[in-house]
């Protein structure tokens, strides 16, 4: 699709703007503790406070997809076992038949 003298992609971009919106922000709070008028010992504090911050969001978010990731999976076991069994209902006279043969 045209717009303009721009072509927009099929596909949503959504992750990727979301990334450099994230990048954006830390350099933008980087800069801004690197220029505000502190004392070296604040600042430091302050960054130290920031990565911390950062890390346990970080972490948080790991496990969220670590549980979303066993949620699937649990999921897509279930629905093998179902298959298998519902497989195991149909071919059961199909054995019994081939037996009495």
């Amino acid at each position: 699709m045209r717009i303009g003298r721009y072509e927009s992609s099929e596909g949503s971009n959504v992750g990727t703007a979301i990334t450099f919106l994230l990048i954006g922000l830390g350099a933008g709070a980087l800069a801004g503790l690197l220029l505000a008028p502190k004392s070296g010992k604040l600042l430091r504090r302050d960054l130290k406070r920031g990565y911390e911050d950062a890390k346990d969001t970080l972490d948080d978010w790991t496990e969220e997809a670590k549980e979303r990731v066993r949620d699937v999976k649990d999921r897509v076991a279930d629905r093998g076992v179902e298959f298998a069994e519902g497989l195991r209902e149909k071919a059961e006279p199909l054995r019994r038949a081939i037996t009495r043969s």
